[in-house]
């Protein structure tokens, strides 16, 4: 599958925040307010389209995709561009993720040559904990928020 990597559009960001995820992982369901319409449109986040050109997830690129419990907990403090990234839920479980993901830490290696990526995920989410060692993350910190427990992964 090839994929098309543009910026956030309000269009698409719309479409987003109307996403929602079955259990365990509507953990990651939004909400459609003038808040999240605003993070998804402050210049970090990117679509991501599959080669019918349909909306196939999105990722974000910097403090973004950073969760601001870890920021007392010292877990971003090392020098390293972070990475979140969202796939449709029509595309969840079904073995698309490794090409999705491959696709975006390709392109944010050669926007950031050099400097290391780093992803945050909730411990829970071990579907995706699996996926990110497959493309060659290791896990490093670990921090606790109301609502989850989170490690961090670098490559």
């Amino acid at each position: 599958m090839k994929f098309t990597i543009i910026k956030m559009t309000e269009e698409v960001a719309t479409v987003i925040l109307s996403w929602t995820y079955d259990a365990p992982y509507d953990f990651y369901n939004n909400s459609m307010n003038e808040e999240s319409m605003r993070e998804l449109l402050n210049n970090e986040y990117y679509t991501v389209i599959d080669d019918n050109d349909l909306l196939f997830g999105f990722f974000c690129i910097g403090p973004s995709a950073q969760v601001p419990a870890g920021l007392p907990a010292g877990v971003y403090n090392e020098d390293c561009v972070d990475v979140g990234f969202g796939m449709n839920p029509l595309y969840v479980g079904q073995g698309q993720g490794f090409a999705f993901c491959s696709e975006i830490v390709t392109y944010v290696t050669g926007k950031f040559r050099g400097t290391s990526i780093r992803l945050t995920v909730a411990t829970f989410n071990t579907r995706a904990i699996h996926l990110y060692k497959k493309l060659g993350f290791i896990k490093k910190d670990i921090f606790i928020t109301e609502k989850a427990e989170f490690i961090t992964m670098i490559k």
